[in-house]
């Protein structure tokens, strides 16, 4: 019996303190502390909470619990919002080569994804293209909200990106939609994490919502899109979108039906939501297909070991089995096959290619990594 992969298709992955350019502490962009204890911007500070976040304790921490793969996530905070441009772009210049050098150096390990500002949409799209072309690179990640060039903040499916959808699915890429920066334009205090615990899955379910009205998922075939976190709000608000279509049609002319996209083939969701009666919603609402793996290591609202918690990587999918809420194939494909899925589409050689290097059956690299050859962004 082939042995079947199991592959994170959610996590991160910090620099060292020493990897990170001296110009990104110096404007208080990003950097992490030299005792690699905090991970700071200007006015901001965050604990590093495990050692896993840096990438010789990550590969350790893979061996432990058996996970083959991961998907490397961009960091939400190097999307850029509020920079000046051009610090804007060597931020992301930055984020993006670092994780094409660590996909080029552990190609059988990592999965990595790069970053664009839609703000500036002539300058994402000239970086798309340099990540994929002369990066090797596969998965673009997108927040689910951005700051546009006059300041306003704007859901990532606003139809003026639709230049960046058309190249992702020119591309045949992957998406990841992950929320962050709600405490810039929801006007609350910042208390008690309600940002993370509450706004954040507001927000994947705002762009949820845009995705399907404007009919994306048909309109570019070939872009395949991941909501972070389950698109947990989404979840259980289908039957309130459906019902406001129906009611107020007058509010969305020109606009798809929200019951076109439930479980469509090219809208994922993972499983980061934290309790097995949310993953049966899930589950019910999108079929187990759409669903992928996600750990969100290493950080404290991930999957992570915890005594208090008593958890551990992986628990919410052996909860969902154990009661019956997805058979022992769905928890395999779940694991492997949907998220090889989510990341190569129909592209059936570049899904025997990316087995293959998991397995290392064929040390086989995606495209050419050039770092330092001058873009145009």
């Amino acid at each position: 019996m082939t042995k079947k992969l199991r592959i994170n298709g959610h996590s991160h992955l910090l620099p060292y303190p020493e990897e990170i350019p001296q110009f990104m502490k110096d404007k208080e962009i990003f950097w992490v502390d030299e005792e690699r204890k905090f991970m700071l911007q200007k006015n901001w500070r965050r604990p590093v909470t495990d050692s896993s976040f840096f990438l010789k304790e990550k590969l350790e921490w893979m061996e432990r619990y058996n996970l083959d793969h991961a998907v490397v996530l961009n960091l939400s905070q190097l999307y850029g919002n509020g920079l000046r441009v051009e610090e804007m772009k060597q931020a992301l210049r930055f984020q993006n080569d670092f994780n094409a050098r660590i996909q080029h150096d552990h190609p059988s390990k990592f999965t990595c994804g790069f970053v664009v500002h839609p703000g500036f949409v002539r300058g994402a799209l000239w970086e798309i293209e340099r990540c994929v072309e002369e990066l090797g690179m596969r998965l673009l990640c997108l927040p689910t909200h951005y700051m546009d060039s006059i300041g306003t903040w704007r859901c990532i499916f606003d139809e003026e990106n639709e230049p960046i959808f058309e190249m992702a699915s020119k591309y045949n890429l992957a998406v990841e939609v992950h929320p962050y920066d709600g405490e810039k334009f929801i006007k609350l205090e910042n208390t008690a994490w309600r940002f993370h615990l509450i706004w954040m899955l507001a927000q994947c379910a705002d762009a949820y919502h845009f995705l399907t009205l404007n009919g994306y998922p048909d309109k570019y075939p070939n872009m395949r899109v991941c909501f972070a976190h389950g698109g947990q709000l989404a979840q259980i608000n289908l039957g309130r979108r459906i019902q406001g279509f129906d009611g107020r049609p007058d509010l969305f002319e020109g606009k798809v039906h929200p019951r076109k996209s439930v479980g469509h083939k090219n809208i994922f969701f993972d499983t980061l939501v934290h309790d097995t009666g949310s993953l049966k919603l899930l589950v019910e609402n999108q079929k187990p297909q759409q669903i992928i793996m996600g750990l969100d290591d290493p950080y404290p609202l991930g999957e992570m070991e915890s005594a208090p918690q008593s958890s551990y990587p992986g628990k919410i999918l052996d909860l969902a089995k154990e009661r019956k809420i997805i058979t022992p194939e769905q928890y395999d494909d779940i694991w492997e096959h949907n998220t090889i899925k989510w990341l190569c589409g129909d592209d059936e050689q570049a899904k025997q290619d990316l087995v293959n290097m998991i397995k290392k059956v064929i040390l086989k690299y995606f495209g050419d990594m050039h770092v330092g050859v001058k873009h145009k962004y």
